[in-house]
């Protein structure tokens, strides 16, 4: 007779969780911005689900002089001012209790001696080697430092079976040259496996769930290309302006900031093929794969704005140039567009509009898949209203989910046509709160699972396309066109569009 307690349970298929080994965190640039907003907050709540390893330790290094004890406080505050639930006491202090600090300047090499000293007790109080998993929270000019100081430390060598993997911050490089170097100077270090270079629009659960939506139901893949879908639209706008952040978003401007990285992303994950399995490398071949079939686009195919004065919420805003920090005549482009195609069999004539742009009139992510219309209306003449193609809409924020349009009747004694919308809300289909996109991301660099993460290979191709277009608009003086703050955008956009095609209202 079996041992019932042998036999599968198979209402915790897919539920279980791998094991992580234990492991020892270092977040350089502890005491910045995305480690109090992002970064900490995301530690308190997977601790909180219990998914951090029995044994987890958490440094922080920073230039400024603090104490173990006054880097826990600095934690406690941000975990319950940013996180997304309310902080449990005991959590909160079983997190914090062991945290140490090392602080310094991150091209001294006595930060890295001070760091392994407190990296090498921990492993002697637990009686093995832990993992070891450097975050890069810092200014990009520091990534190759860190990580060449880390070498020169003996810090990137594992020991027995655990192992050592760093976590690179977006944006990985600023032209085509600085991504090769930058990957020849970390690579020079690190093995290609220990790199997580992190794009935080890949931890988003809409996001993911667009694998699951093309690849768990067979009724879309026949309808996935070009002989049944008319364009698509990608759109990454947000409702407010630079804020304090002049200092960095005059030396990157919207493309470099949203296109060449997380919209590229979306697009790769939307034209991909199905990979053989969904191991990190699988995956991330397929998206490469799509990235090299895109060249990068013609002048005529991309569009650049600023926003001038405007309104926003019935408030009065000021306009780019009257931004704190922003250069007199500054030409950083805040609204970036541009027509692109998958030069591929299963995309060939589809165009690709991706469209991105600070201070429009809401704050929304989404994909916009237009469907070819129907080739013969038959029943046009008996008053049919609002007839339009398809469309498949996949929003990642503010409200996650999925629409799909469909023509229905009308109620009545005539044969009227009106769009209706299929819906599927991430919030009410789950009833639970979608966990923010860096637990996912920085458990999965504790597994060593890359996934989600952008390899070399792609981080290069991503580039090649959008290397062209900045250093051109370098190259260019004139002033840009300027669109009201508060609007949906720059009308001179439309000239990117192709026969009928409009821009979906944001």
């Amino acid at each position: 007779m079996s041992d019932p307690a042998a036999v599968e349970n198979p209402l915790v298929k897919g539920l279980e969780r791998l094991p992580v080994h234990p492991t020892v965190l270092v977040i350089f640039g502890a005491t910045g911005d995305l480690a109090k907003r992002k970064l900490l907050p995301a530690l308190y709540n997977l601790a909180h689900e219990g998914a951090l390893p029995e044994r987890f330790h958490l440094i922080g290094v920073s230039r400024r002089d603090k104490a173990h004890e006054e880097f826990a406080a600095v934690a406690d505050t941000a975990i319950r001012e940013f996180s997304r639930r309310e902080p449990d006491d005991k959590v909160l202090a079983a997190l914090l209790a062991e945290v140490k600090y090392v602080a310094g300047t991150f091209d001294d090499a006595t930060v890295y001696a001070a760091l392994k000293a407190e990296l090498d007790a921990f492993d002697v109080a637990a009686g093995q080697p832990l993992n070891r998993a450097f975050y890069l929270s810092t200014a990009p000019e520091f990534f190759p430092v860190i990580v060449e100081q880390l070498g020169n430390a003996g810090l990137t060598e594992a020991a027995g079976e655990a192992e050592v993997r760093v976590i690179i911050e977006k944006p990985f490089g600023t032209t085509l040259d600085e991504a090769i170097d930058l990957n020849q100077r970390v690579l020079a270090v690190l093995d290609e496996t220990q790199v997580f270079r992190i794009d935080h629009y890949l931890g988003k659960e809409t996001v993911q769930n667009m694998l699951a939506f093309r690849f768990a139901n067979s009724m879309f893949e026949p309808l996935f290309n070009r002989n049944y879908i008319d364009n698509v639209q990608i759109t990454a706008a947000e409702d407010i302006g630079i804020g304090t952040r002049a200092g960095y978003y005059d030396n990157a401007g919207a493309l470099r900031d949203l296109v060449q990285n997380h919209m590229l992303q979306l697009l790769t994950l939307l034209c991909m093929e199905p990979p053989v399995d969904f191991s990190a490398d699988e995956v991330r071949s397929e998206k490469v794969k799509v990235l090299h079939s895109i060249r990068p686009p013609h002048r005529d195919e991309v569009f650049r704005a600023q926003y001038g004065p405007g309104t926003h919420a019935g408030d009065d805003v000021v306009g780019y140039l009257q931004e704190d920090g922003v250069p007199a005549g500054s030409h950083t482009e805040t609204f970036a567009a541009m027509r692109l195609h998958v030069d591929n069999w299963r995309w060939a004539g589809v165009p690709f509009y991706l469209r991105t742009g600070k201070s429009l009139a809401r704050k929304v992510t989404e994909i916009a898949v237009t469907f070819k219309p129907v080739p013969h209306l038959a029943f046009g003449e008996e008053g049919s209203v609002g007839v339009k193609p398809n469309q498949l809409i996949l929003t990642m924020q503010p409200n996650e989910g999925v629409s799909l349009s469909l023509g229905a009747k009308i109620p009545g004694n005539r044969m009227r046509i009106r769009p209706v919308n299929m819906e599927f809300l991430y919030g009410t289909a789950f009833m639970s709160q979608s966990p923010e996109a860096y637990e996912r991301l920085i458990m999965d660099a504790m597994r060593g699972d890359a996934t989600l993460f952008t390899r070399n290979d792609e981080v290069e191709a991503q580039w090649r396309i959008c290397d062209p277009v900045v250093r051109r608009w370098e190259d260019e003086a004139e002033p840009l066109v300027q669109y009201p703050a508060g609007s949906q955008g720059p009308p001179e956009a439309s000239a990117l569009l192709l026969g009928d095609d409009q821009w979906r209202a944001i």
